[in-house]
């Protein structure tokens, strides 16, 4: 985002000039107007920066400047210069949608101030306004898989290659990364989106019943077989099974699925007879499967089966730049849910978004997003008292700053404490002491750490 502008209308010389020259030495871009005729070829809805304008002037004043200007965009900050006997006519621009007003005489660090908090303001309504038309131009797999990092670009890329085929997929990642959301994707971006897309959770269906729920029965199979019954795998003819949490099917079970991944064929329970189907298969896990094998919990035939082609979901923290966008995309699905109108997104509860290590990944964000739109979380109040343990708080961010700063230069040293402590500007002492507090490697040093 370029520089912010604040434009400056008044019809004093002496007083625009002084107080241009006073806000350009606080810090701010200013352009100047004797009236309002030349404002409005600045403004626009992408205008990024806040309108300054007294409110008694000839021909068209502050009040009729402000109006006009909101027409345009009614989030633009509108700040009023006021005299004493405006300040009636000040409240009402108020209500009528003006930011704020300054009662003359004001020493201009009050106003340099103002100027600070409007503009932050309109900074978050342009970034929200750009996030809310990138969710609203992103179609298929960009409406899917949200996320501008490189990462999810390459996670879209395969996807995208995999949808229009009919391989079967292994999807790996952490809890709430989002696998059932890219098995999803896969279906629904391929030419079996208008067959069943049927999501079973292996570890979530008792062990006793678990091979009823996926091959049916025939009436009198087993006791309490009042009538036949189709299994999920058969209702799922003609498109995707999606076996999430793979690792925790069991081991006798896993043999039956192996063969019908191989065949496309079931046998209900108590029957012989074998039922062609038409099916894609999508498992999912967050185990290393090839790990699991070598220790006997999984098959390893099934593993290289379903091996063949695989996709790996990153997890949150190590594409912590997509997530402005993301929970933009998820709190509105949370108002949609909730009928709720969002809230104003603050850069400081983004910040606070950021420096989380999200161990619950999307499904977290995703509450969070949950209960900011409910407004029971915000920046540092007791809606996020709960999540005090994800927060990374500022010392220690400091500490694991500094820290990585220490290992790095060490690194470049060569272990050599002397060329570490010049470089990074310390006492001998003081690298001594910060080795010992971050628990950093001494063997590479040159000389002993003092007792």
């Amino acid at each position: 985002m370029d520089r912010a502008t604040v434009l400056l209308v008044d019809d004093e010389p002496d007083l625009r000039e002084a107080l241009a020259e006073g806000l350009e030495l606080a810090g701010h871009s200013v352009d100047t107007f004797e009236g309002a005729s030349g404002v409005f070829g600045t403004l626009g809805r992408d205008f990024y920066g806040v309108l300054v304008t007294d409110i008694r002037m000839p021909h068209t004043d502050g009040f009729d400047l402000m109006r006009k200007a909101l027409e345009i965009d009614p989030a633009l900050p509108v700040i009023l210069i006021t005299g004493h006997g405006d300040v009636p006519l000040a409240v009402q621009a108020m209500r009528a949608g003006a930011y704020d007003f300054i009662e003359k005489p004001f020493p201009v660090s009050r106003l340099s101030t103002v100027i600070e908090r409007a503009l932050e303001k309109r900074r978050l309504v342009l970034e929200n306004r750009l996030l809310r038309e990138q969710l609203a131009s992103r179609t298929g797999l960009e409406g899917r898989l949200v996320g501008r990092s490189a990462a999810m670009e390459r996670l879209r890329g395969l996807v995208g290659a995999l949808a229009g085929t009919d391989a079967d997929v292994l999807i790996i990642g952490e809890t709430g990364a989002g696998k059932e959301v890219v098995a999803r994707a896969l279906h629904e971006e391929g030419h079996r989106r208008e067959g069943p897309f049927v999501a079973l959770n292996c570890g979530g269906l008792p062990a006793e019943i678990i091979e009823s729920e996926l091959f049916g029965h025939e009436k009198g199979a087993f006791t309490g077989a009042a009538s036949q019954r189709i299994g999920k795998l058969e209702h799922a003819h003609g498109g995707t099974v999606f076996l999430d949490e793979i690792e925790s099917m069991p081991l006798d079970l896993q043999v039956k699925l192996l063969r019908v991944i191989e065949t496309r064929t079931i046998e209900r329970l108590g029957s012989n007879r074998s039922i062609p189907l038409d099916l894609r298969f999508l498992a999912a896990t967050k185990d290393d499967l090839e790990v699991a094998g070598n220790a006997g919990r999984f098959r390893k035939d099934l593993f290289y089966r379903l091996n063949v082609v695989t996709v790996e979901i990153p997890p949150l923290r190590a594409r912590k730049e997509d997530i402005p966008l993301l929970f933009h995309h998820l709190t509105r699905e949370a108002r949609a849910r909730y009928r709720r109108e969002i809230p104003d997104v603050t850069p400081a509860f983004v910040s606070e978004l950021m420096a989380r290590d999200w161990p619950g990944n999307v499904r977290e964000l995703r509450n969070v997003a949950d209960r900011f739109v409910l407004g029971l979380e915000r920046p540092g109040g007791a809606g996020s008292s709960a999540n005090a343990a994800e927060t990374t708080v500022l010392s220690e961010r400091v500490a694991a700053y500094e820290r990585a700063v220490i290992a790095e230069e060490l690194a470049k040293n060569g272990g050599s404490l002397k060329a570490t402590y010049e470089g990074l500007g310390l006492s001998r002492k003081a690298l001594y002491e910060k080795i010992r507090k971050y628990g950093l490697d001494r063997t590479a040093t040159d000389g002993e750490l003092p007792g």
